[in-house]
């Protein structure tokens, strides 16, 4: 049994074409039915301000597997420790034994939280995208924005956080990077010349409305990941031409249809793993509003952290 601490880990993976591949191809087997995953499994602990998330997944045919134990204690920085930790396990599936432990501290969910966000935009976003208007200004709206330039030749950024100083201090290193980046106190504001919206926020009552979305955007909403949070208006929903989600079940319980709780959901709802194994093309204009939801799924820990394993063995 091996174990990888964090550092080691960045060393050898990055949020790069290849591991974006890699966490692609975990997507596709999800949409073509050979992927076995179970219910996220969470636990609050309320005293703490915390809660422990695991997730896991096997695709068939595959060596390994991971489960990813993920806690969230969110008065940690005022004690100067980080809000998120956590750790992956990988097993074989062959045998079940342990092949390795990477203490990552959250690492890899980080990565493979981005590069699913630029996976979204790549099959749904337009391909001539060149402005984002990115909703918060913390790591994952600096890492969202750097996976997003994989795909998308990103040259303009338009940010709004509810702290205006926070935006400010987010758009210096973008500015560094050659980036024009424009700080906005209010969303429609922000979201005015979109190509592309990324939401990145804890936030627990919508942000984003209708009315703020031009023809042809796309939405990507990053921040929904538990039954307490929602960044996206019903409107959004109802509005777009295509909704899309990395799963419905989880998207009903921790993500965006929420909102339709106890209601027949008065559109269609696409997974985007069968829209990647199946090549669909969902947007069928330039005129067409998509909506991606991603809350997260276990295949995603299992093909990053088979990914950084088989980089770290060859290293």
């Amino acid at each position: 049994m091996q174990l990888f601490q964090r550092d080691r880990i960045a060393e050898v993976v990055a949020i790069d074409e290849a591991a974006l591949e890699a966490v692609e191809q975990g997507f596709a087997a999800l949409g073509s039915g050979t992927v076995v995953q179970p219910p996220i499994l969470s636990m609050a602990i309320e005293e703490s301000n915390g809660e422990v998330d695991v997730k896991t997944a096997h695709i068939r045919g595959n060596e390994r597997f991971a489960i990813k134990v993920s806690p969230g204690f969110f008065d940690n920085p005022k004690i100067g420790l980080p809000s998120l930790n956590g750790l992956m396990m990988v097993f074989s599936a062959k045998t079940g034994l342990v092949d390795a432990v990477l203490f990552d501290e959250g690492y890899l969910t980080m990565v493979r939280t981005a590069l699913a966000g630029a996976i979204a935009a790549k099959h749904l976003s337009r391909k001539d995208s060149r402005r984002v208007a990115i909703l918060g200004a913390g790591e994952q709206a600096t890492k969202q924005l750097e996976a997003l330039q994989l795909v998308r030749d990103i040259g303009v950024v338009d940010v709004w956080a509810r702290r205006h100083d926070a935006a400010d201090t987010w758009a210096i290193p973008q500015r560094a990077r050659g980036l024009e980046v424009n700080v906005h106190d209010r969303i429609s504001d922000a979201c005015r010349q979109a190509d592309i919206i990324i939401t990145t926020t804890p936030s627990q009552t919508p942000i984003l409305a209708a009315e703020d979305l031009l023809e042809g955007v796309h939405v990507t909403a990053m921040g929904s990941d538990s039954p307490e949070k929602r960044e996206l208006d019903e409107s959004v929903l109802t509005r777009a031409d295509v909704f899309v989600c990395d799963t419905r079940a989880q998207s009903e319980s921790n993500g965006e249809l929420k909102a339709f709780a106890g209601r027949t959901v008065p559109f269609e709802v696409v997974e985007l793993g069968s829209v990647i194994a199946n090549g669909q093309q969902v947007r069928r204009s330039a005129t067409d509003i998509t909506v991606c939801d991603l809350t997260g799924t276990g295949v995603q820990d299992t093909a990053i952290a088979s990914f950084a394993l088989g980089r770290l063995e060859k290293a």
